[in-house]
């Protein structure tokens, strides 16, 4: 990343201290002189701001906890996280950097898009609006529900992409077919949203059985687009974000492919989200030079969902990981407890009828290995779990 990125976060944030209180007292009491920010050295100097913080911080001093760095009449919408946390949305254009992903996909002038994602409180649908529309294509703003209707807007209006949760698009498309038949559906491309469980395998699966191309994005109502994919593995980093994957408890730096917390600048300082803290967990699949991140991991779950097990976090990821890389597998469930003062982790597997057990019980603890780098102590095919079970429990008091 070149040096004229920390010259515009010094003078920004410098800037943006004189005008937000909330943030002049967050660098005062870390000693952090912003405008002396000359390398990624520099700006790790500053502790990482978590989420809970802000939140703490809007409840003292709502609605912004003195961190806005511009005039209300600048902000066009609040958005509602849960908390409840509130995000001014200044001018981002192109859905605050997510045209890149639409773009990446090749879906612009010509294409139809039906967007399910919510229009109120929360950013998505207006996002995924502003973006779609500022990479040349024509949105159709539908939300959730009237599946019915939906299936008729789809065929009688010719739309080439859906936006929606990988359930609600799975529910279009079958109704779709199911009222008008399979020559009916012209859907090419599908926009969906990060699920738990095996959702890359959704994804495989959605792309065999109904002939699109999937897509997702990383995003966050506090910074807009962080990534996107772009046809390799994990997300390619927005240019105008600082990415780091940091220790979530010392706020330091992992090692290039070590997971940690998704810690992010945003160059823009108006709203002025300097390491923050995601609270989401990936690791680094390319590295720039001066050692920030330029492609992360696909999400390995919330930084408080991992279990350490023989001190290297095992994040619900790494089960999905190990579905998708099993022949025959349906689910699986990891059970960390400890015995005899060493953490020790069975993994369970519930498999299709026919499939080979044996080799499944191979591949599993293959695919363990290779994500987690820890081998796990027993693979075993149960007939069932829990339905909604966690990927991951921690029984070590068990």
């Amino acid at each position: 990343m070149s040096e004229d990125i920390y010259k515009d976060i010094a003078q920004a944030y410098a800037a943006a201290a004189e005008r937000a209180s909330g943030l002049k007292s967050r660098f005062a009491a870390a000693g952090f002189d912003p405008a002396a920010v000359r390398s990624l050295a520099d700006l790790s100097r500053l502790p990482v701001m978590k989420k809970e913080e802000l939140l703490k911080l809007q409840r003292a001093n709502p609605p912004f906890g003195g961190f806005l760095a511009a005039d209300l009449k600048d902000v066009g919408r609040i958005y509602v996280s849960p908390g409840p946390i509130f995000e001014p949305s200044l001018s981002g254009g192109g859905g605050h950097g997510l045209d890149l992903l639409f773009r990446s996909a090749s879906v612009g002038a010509g294409d139809i898009i039906l967007n399910t994602w919510m229009y109120h409180l929360v950013p998505a649908g207006l996002l995924f609006d502003e973006a779609a529309q500022a990479a040349g294509a024509t949105v159709i703003p539908s939300g959730v529900g009237n599946t019915e209707l939906q299936a008729q807007i789809i065929v009688e209006t010719g739309v080439t992409s859906i936006c929606a949760s990988t359930a609600f698009f799975l529910t279009l498309a079958d109704k779709v077919i199911e009222t008008y038949g399979r020559d009916a559906w012209k859907v090419k491309t599908a926009f969906l949203g990060g699920e738990m469980g095996d959702w890359m395998a959704k994804r495989r699966r959605i792309e065999a059985d109904y002939g699109v191309s999937t897509w997702a994005a990383y995003a966050t109502a506090d910074l807009g687009l962080v990534g996107y994919e772009d046809g390799g593995d994990g997300y390619v980093v927005h240019p105008d974000r600082v990415v780091q994957i940091c220790d979530p408890i010392s706020g330091e730096q992992v090692a290039h492919g070590e997971p940690g917390e998704v810690v992010v600048t945003a160059r823009d300082a108006t709203w002025p989200m300097i390491r923050f803290g995601t609270g989401d967990s990936a690791f680094a699949l390319g590295s720039n030079a001066d050692g920030t991140v330029s492609r992360i991991s696909a999400l390995q779950g919330r930084v408080g969902a991992a279990v350490k097990v023989r001190e290297i976090f095992v994040y619900p990821r790494v089960i999905e990981e190990v579905v998708i890389g099993t022949p025959g597998a349906k689910a699986a469930q990891a059970v960390v407890t400890r015995e005899n003062d060493r953490d020790m982790i069975r993994i369970s597997l519930v498999l299709e009828d026919g499939a080979d057990a044996s080799a499944a019980i191979i591949a599993a603890a293959e695919a363990f290995k290779s994500h987690s780098r820890i081998r796990a102590d027993a693979v075993s095919v149960v007939p069932e779990l829990p339905e909604n079970a966690d990927l991951i429990v921690n029984d070590k008091d068990g």
